[in-house]
């Protein structure tokens, strides 16, 4: 560390500084104040890069040979459709990852702001934070923020250090006689930049800046690139998939289609066909024709709605989060959030509520009052005096109804007690004795109708000269059983609760504490109190198959106890507490054979954090985080998901996913069940659109071999495919959160988004659907009653409807894995519109579509029969249902 002499000019304090030649050097050889940030994309590079996504590459790729092969028609429509699909896709993807980056910005704005009193060659100059240099004397007073790390070297303050370790527990600061090595927050002497001066004046030394800082340290690790979400990665292996799919479909159908028209229609005589292929015509239409089939299939394997899907289911139930109190920032942070594995929690502000408060008041006797209310309703003359002492007797003043100043024991106590009765403002303060952590206590001497002197203290200091006590009447008696307060006492210390005791003197006190017979108020336990709801959220989030993980700066028997209460700590065998220290002590292969059974981290530093998201996610774990300062930052951004707290710091906010709006714990078990719901219906929305794809694709590539040259047109196809993307993402978008879902394992990241369950309904009901289609067309039964030999578009108009029908019966099959297909249908009410839209639109297209949609009227009669003929989905996949929960084989999507 670096001291100066107090040479120079005399001052008031004995510090000159450094001169300006001092101040160069150490820039020179430490550097400033500033934080470093790393040079970023722009938003056009940005837009440019995710071009590169799977999805949107196979959409490009089908977008080209489209324009290619349909510019002879000027069919631009599908083209467009592309075209905009992708774009909306890009933008918005882009638009979130961009904006991620404020939370640097915000980090670096906020730092920029302050100003700090410097004293250069003597002087008493201001300065921006950015300018101070390694080895600057800086004054600080109450309010101010501390600029760069360094150690006290005069007077006493206390500092609020939860923007760097989360902890609402002021740090008392003072000079010390020997300097050490080691950097920690909990130093007695030692001052980190981003913590706030509560109470005091002092003189710092700079020994740290800029990056060095602990805070420095946290806006680096807020600059590092995050990992690819889980959902990206799946749909990276469901793009593979998907394109080869399409294009072996597109292969077999342009296959097919050459050898309807180059073989078959030439009767199969190779004279015949040798003349087709020699003639260049010939074999140009057919190839064309060919390649335009295939170009439809690919257009209609693609899943070119999947990315807008996504984003309209995203964007869809981040509305109805919002009226839940989850405010999600970025749209990939809520289907994550279904799937993970592992929460760390910050301890202050998320399990707890943030700030300290009177949790115990236990009288003489031992009898304890757990809530305000109860202490008025049955001891009101008791309640009285120890209202006096709280308003009185503190270091804390009232500003709006609201405790202010002071340190955090102060205001808990005048909180509590607030407001007052007006006749307690009619007391004068005669003499005070102000708090001193040497003496351990404080009074006051206050008149008015009855006069009192008022002292607090630790209960060491004070107990032992009491020998009375104030019943609930107010009534003195003789305290006759210290045992049970002792006991009292000790339990609440066991509870990490801290113990205040208030009395009355019959006497003037003194500095020295000259106490005698005095009588007790009362024991009063001080907490930072568990949020009611935690309990049950904590417990929620287990059975979901979350591991749950509590990181405090808090010591071990704080930590342990906190945690016994959130049911943390000790609801399965083996669970383990680890201090930051123990923790630095492992490897990390050590801490990822260790990290199922760890329950509390304590004494924890913000390394601790992202070292411990860094591992999770190596063991391949979907990592969340939860927080609300600064210190958090760094590791809400590097987790798959951060949860901030509302009444959390900006940076905090600006670093995360999801933002927890009313600061409740429980809000978070909310987010959970969304994003396995969402998740759910991006299965559900690629289960349809596949069977139906392939179904479609089936019909093209079967139709010529059966007699059918185009069982569906071009424009016929580009409807279906409008109904399987768009309108069928739409419908799924609204399907509700069932507490079903929490009853299931967490996915893991890199599970294939197709699983058993849904391939055993593609692959069956592809089959089914595309062997009644074959029926239809090739029945003759069926090509008689719709007058296939005197009409062939009468009988194509009805099996055009024939299989819209089976598309719209099916989505009511995709839609639940339960037989009874009607199960929570009222709960997506835009499911039903949406259907009954498109029921409207296809009646329309038959009944006025003519030419364009190859469609002529069909009679009401027949139109019926097409419709029954299609409902018989429905049973066929209650019968597969039933058959899977009979055997006992996965039933979830």
């Amino acid at each position: 560390m670096i001291y100066f002499d107090k040479s120079g000019p005399d001052t008031t304090d004995g510090w000159n500084g450094l001169n300006t030649k001092q101040a160069e050097e150490s820039k020179k050889m430490y550097g400033d104040n500033s934080i470093t940030q790393t040079k970023k994309k722009s938003f056009f590079r940005q837009f440019l890069s995710n071009f590169g996504d799977p999805i949107i590459k196979i959409l490009l790729i089908a977008l080209a040979l489209n324009v290619l092969f349909t510019f002879r028609n000027f069919d631009w429509f599908e083209s467009l459709g592309i075209a905009f699909a992708i774009f909306l896709a890009t933008f918005v993807s882009t638009f979130s990852e961009f904006s991620s980056e404020a939370a640097f910005e915000q980090l670096q704005e906020d730092a920029g702001k302050i100003t700090c009193r410097v004293r250069r060659e003597g002087k008493l100059i201001l300065l921006p934070i950015n300018e101070i240099v390694v080895g600057d004397i800086v004054l600080l007073q109450s309010g101010e923020r501390i600029p760069a790390d360094g150690i006290i070297l005069q007077g006493e303050l206390n500092v609020a250090q939860s923007a760097l370790n989360g902890e609402s527990l002021e740090c008392k600061k003072r000079p010390a006689s020997a300097e050490t090595e080691q950097w920690d927050l909990m130093s007695k002497h030692q001052l980190f930049r981003g913590s706030v001066v509560s109470n005091g004046d002092g003189i710092m030394q700079v020994v740290r800046v800029g990056n060095g800082t602990f805070y420095g340290a946290m806006a680096k690790d807020m600059q590092e690139d995050t990992r690819q979400s889980p959902l990206k990665l799946r749909l990276e292996n469901l793009a593979n998939s998907i394109s080869k799919l399409g294009y072996i479909g597109a292969g077999l159908v342009a296959l097919a289609d050459l050898f309807h028209s180059i073989v078959m229609d030439c009767g199969f005589q190779l004279p015949l066909i040798m003349e087709k292929l020699t003639t260049p015509a010939a074999l140009f239409s057919s190839l064309l024709h060919a390649m335009t089939l295939a170009i439809t299939v690919v257009v209609v394997a693609v899943p070119e709605g999947l990315p807008m899907m996504i984003t309209v289911v995203l964007s869809a139930n981040m509305r109805r989060m919002l009226k839940d109190n989850v405010l999600v920032r970025k749209l990939v942070g809520i289907e994550t959030s279904g799937s993970l594995n592992i929460l760390f929690t910050d301890k202050t502000g998320t399990l707890t509520k943030g700030q300290l408060s009177v949790a115990h008041f236990i009288k003489g006797d031992g009898k304890e009052y757990r809530s305000k209310e109860d202490f008025q309703r049955k001891a009101k003359p008791l309640y009285d005096i120890f209202e006096l002492g709280s308003y009185f007797n503190t270091g804390s003043a009232v500003s709006a109804e609201q405790a202010v100043g002071g340190n955090a024991t102060d205001r808990a106590l005048l909180s509590y007690v607030l407001p007052v009765r007006e006749g307690v403002k009619r007391y004068q303060k005669l003499e005070v004795v102000p708090f001193d952590s040497a003496r351990k206590f404080s009074s006051v001497h206050i008149k008015g109708e009855k006069e009192y002197i008022l002292i607090k203290g630790a209960p060491e200091k004070i107990l032992p000269n009491v020998s009375r006590y104030y019943d609930e009447a107010g009534k003195v008696c003789s305290l006759t059983n210290r045992s049970i307060l002792r006991k009292k006492w000790n339990e609440m210390a066991n509870q990490a609760i801290r113990v205040l005791a208030v009395a009355v003197s019959e006497k003037k006190i003194t500095e020295e504490g000259n106490f005698e017979n005095l009588i007790l108020v009362g024991l009063v336990g001080i907490r930072d109190e568990i949020r009611p709801e935690v309990r049950g959220a904590v417990r929620q989030v287990r059975e979901a198959g979350v591991q749950v993980i509590m990181i405090t700066g808090d010591n071990k028997e704080t930590a342990a106890a906190i945690a016994k209460e959130a049911e943390l700590l000790g609801y399965h065998d083996g669970s383990i507490l680890l201090t930051s220290a123990e923790l630095s002590q492992l490897s990390d292969t050590q801490l990822k054979e260790m990290l199922p059974k760890i329950c509390v981290i304590a004494r924890a530093v913000p390394t601790d954090k992202s070292r411990l998201v860094r591992i999770a996610q190596e063991m391949d774990l979907v990592v969340g985080m939860t927080g609300d300062g600064i210190n958090d930052a760094p590791a809400l951004k590097r987790a798959d998901v951060g949860f901030a707290m509302g009444s959390g710091t900006e940076v905090a906010k600006e670093a995360s996913d999801i933002v927890i709006v009313d600061n409740n714990f429980a809000s978070i078990v909310k987010a959970i069940l969304y994003g396995r719901t969402i998740f759910k219906s991006i299965r559900k929305f690629i289960v349809f659109q596949l069977t139906m794809n392939l179904c479609a694709v089936g019909v093209s590539m079967i139709g010529p071999f059966i007699g059918i040259d185009s069982p569906v047109t071009i424009v016929q196809m580009l409807w279906i495919n409008m109904i399987m993307d768009t309108l069928g993402g739409l419908a799924f978008a609204g399907e509700p959160p069932l507490s079903e879902y929490m009853n299931e394992k967490p996915k893991r990241r890199d599970e294939p988004i197709l699983n058993g369950y849904m391939l055993n309904q593609i692959g069956v009901m592809t089959a089914f659907i595309l062997t009644l289609c074959i029926l239809f067309l090739k029945c003759g039964f069926v090509k008689d009653y719709f007058h296939y030999a005197e009409n062939d578009i009468y009988f194509l108009t009805a099996f055009f409807n024939f299989f819209i029908f089976l598309s719209i019966f099916n989505c009511f099959n995709v839609r639940t894995t339960r037989v009874k297909i009607f199960s929570n249908l009222w709960q997506n009410k835009i499911f039903l519109v949406i259907m009954c839209g498109v029921l409207f639109a296809q009646l329309l297209f038959v009944y006025f579509g003519g030419e364009l949609f190859r469609t002529i009227p069909l009679p009401l009669r027949e139109l019926k029969i097409v419709i029954f003929c299609a409902l018989i989905v429905f049973p066929a996949d209650m019968i597969r249902k039933a058959v899977l929960k009979i055997s006992r084989k996965n039933c979830s999507v």
